[in-house]
C-alpha cells in the first residue's frame, strides 16, 4: 500500500473508532474526518468538503424538511386509530391487519425513520396486556414492519446515498427510481412473510407492570393534529410534489435535487414549520453524516485503496462465482457492521465502494450491489445493540433467545428478499 492509502485508511478506521465510542455527537467523526483529510494533504478543502454541496445530500437535506411538515400532519394519528381498533378486535386476522397497517404508516415517513419507530413503540407499550392480542406478540414484528413500507414511494434516502455512492466510483448508467421502489417492495414482502409465519412463535406475557388479567379495551381515538384543514392539504400536496419530482429526475435533471428543498420553503412560508424546524432537519446529524463520509469515500477511492480491496476481493473469490452470491455476501458484511457498530451509514460508505469495484473488476454491472449493500446497512438488528432493536427488547420485555428466534430469520430472510429484488430489478449483465 502507499503511504496516501495507509492515512486514508487510518483516518477512516480512527472516524469508525470514533463513532462506536458514542462519545461525540453524532455526525462530528466525519467533520473531523474531513478535516484531517485537509491536514495530511490527501483532500484539497473543495474535495474533502465535496459532500456538502452533493446535489444528493441537498435533496435529502430539503425532503428532511418536508418529511418534518407531513409528521404534524393528522395521516399519523389516524394509523394510531386503526392500530388500536384492531388490537381491541384481537386474533390472528387482526394481527395480519395491523402489520399491513403498520407497513401503510411507514410508507409516509419511508424506512428508517426514528420517529414513527418510536410514535409505534411507545404506542404498544401503552397497551394494557390482554390474552385476544398480547403485546408482547406486537413489540417485535409491528416495531421491524416500522422499517418496511409497504407503498415504497418514499425512498429518498436510500435512493440517493445510492446514487451518490454509484457517482463517487464514476458509474454513470443511470439509476431508475421506480426501480429502485420495486426492490423496497420484494424486500418488505420478504419481511411480512416471515412476520406472518412467526406470530405462533411470539412469546405471550405482559410488557407492563399492569395485572394480567386486566383488560380495557382501549379508545380507538387518537389526539388528531390541530394544524387548519388547509395547511394539511398544502403539506400533503408539498409532500407529492418533492416526490414526484424526485421520480422524475431523469427528465427534469438537476431541477429534481432542489424540488424538496423548495417544497420546504413553502412549509416555511405558511408557517407549517418555524424557521428553528426547517434549520435542524436540515442539518439534521444523518445529514452531516451523510456529507461528511462522502469526502472520506472520495478520499480513499482517489488514494487506489478502493480499487485495490476491490481487485483483491475479485481474486480471491475468482471470476466464476455467481453473481447473486457476491451481492449476498456484501449485504451480510454491511449490515452485520452497521449492526454491531450502530452507524449504518458509516458501514455502507466502507463496504459500497468496495462492492461497486469488485463488480467492475469483474465486469459486472454495479447497481445491484450499491443498492443491495446501501438498503442493507438498514437491515441488520439482529442484535438489541443500539436504536430500534434494543428499544424492542427492553420495552418487550423479551429474553434474548426470544428476540433471536424472531430476528435471526427476520434478518436472512430480508437479506435474501433484497438480494433477489436488486439482481431482478437491475441485472448484471
Amino acid at each position: 500500500m502507499t503511504m496516501e492509502m495507509i492515512l486514508a485508511l487510518g483516518i477512516l478506521v480512527l472516524m469508525i473508532v470514533m463513532i462506536m465510542s458514542d462519545k461525540f455527537a453524532f455526525g462530528a467523526p466525519p467533520i473531523l474526518a474531513c478535516l484531517l483529510l485537509v491536514v495530511c494533504g490527501l483532500s484539497t478543502v473543495q474535495e474533502a468538503f465535496a459532500g456538502f454541496v452533493n446535489p444528493s445530500v441537498i435533496m435529502v437535506a430539503g425532503f428532511m424538511v418536508v418529511m418534518a411538515g407531513l409528521m404534524k400532519t393528522s395521516l399519523i394519528g389516524r394509523v394510531q386509530s386503526s392500530m388500536l381498533a384492531l388490537v381491541n378486535r384481537g386474533g390472528y386476522k387482526s394481527y395480519v391487519l395491523l402489520i399491513v397497517v403498520i407497513m401503510l404508516g411507514a410508507s409516509f415517513p419511508g424506512a428508517g425513520a426514528t420517529g414513527y419507530y418510536v410514535l409505534i413503540l411507545s404506542l404498544i407499550s401503552t397497551i394494557p396486556y390482554n390474552k385476544k392480542m398480547p403485546t408482547s406478540k406486537l413489540m417485535m414484528p409491528l416495531g421491524f414492519a416500522t422499517n418496511h413500507p409497504l407503498v415504497p414511494f418514499n425512498v429518498a434516502l436510500f435512493y440517493g446515498v445510492t446514487v451518490s455512492v454509484l457517482e463517487t466510483a464514476g458509474y454513470t448508467g443511470g439509476l431508475s427510481m421506480s426501480k429502485f421502489a420495486v426492490v423496497n417492495f420484494i424486500l418488505a414482502l420478504g419481511f411480512l412473510a416471515w412476520a406472518l409465519i412467526a406470530y405462533r412463535l411470539l412469546p405471550d406475557h405482559p410488557i407492563t407492570e399492569a395485572e394480567a388479567s386486566g383488560f380495557d379495551e382501549v379508545a380507538a381515538t387518537t389526539e388528531m393534529g390541530t394544524m387548519p384543514a388547509w395547511k394539511e392539504y398544502s403539506t400533503i400536496v408539498a409532500f407529492m410534489v418533492s416526490v414526484v419530482g424526485m421520480m422524475l429526475m431523469n427528465v427534469l435533471g438537476n431541477a429534481a435535487f432542489v424540488i424538496p428543498g423548495l417544497m420546504g420553503a413553502f412549509l416555511l412560508i405558511i408557517n407549517v414549520l418555524d424557521f428553528r424546524e426547517v434549520r435542524d432537519n436540515m442539518v439534521a446529524p444523518v445529514i452531516i453524516m451523510m456529507a461528511g463520509v462522502i469526502g472520506v469515500a472520495d478520499a480513499l477511492a482517489n488514494s487506489g485503496f478502493t480499487a485495490m480491496i476491490g481487485d483483491t476481493v475479485a481474486n480471491a473469490l475468482g471470476t466464476n462465482i455467481n453473481p447473486f452470491l457476491l451481492i449476498f455476501i456484501f449485504a451480510i458484511l454491511t449490515s452485520t457492521c452497521a449492526t454491531f457498530t450502530g452507524s449504518n451509514m458509516g458501514s455502507v460508505y466502507i463496504f459500497a465502494p468496495i462492492a461497486i469495484a469488485t463488480s467492475i473488476s469483474l465486469g459486472l454491472n454495479p447497481a445491484a450491489a450499491a443498492i443491495a449493500v446501501v438498503v442493507s446497512g438498514w437491515n441488520g438488528g439482529f442484535m438489541p445493540i443500539d436504536g430500534m432493536p434494543a428499544m424492542i427488547l427492553g420495552m418487550g420485555r423479551y429474553k434474548l433467545p426470544q428476540f433471536w428466534l424472531f430476528s435471526v430469520p427476520m434478518y436472512l430472510i430480508r437479506i435474501f428478499a433484497l438480494c433477489v429484488g436488486a439482481i431482478v430489478m437491475f441485472p448484471v449483465s
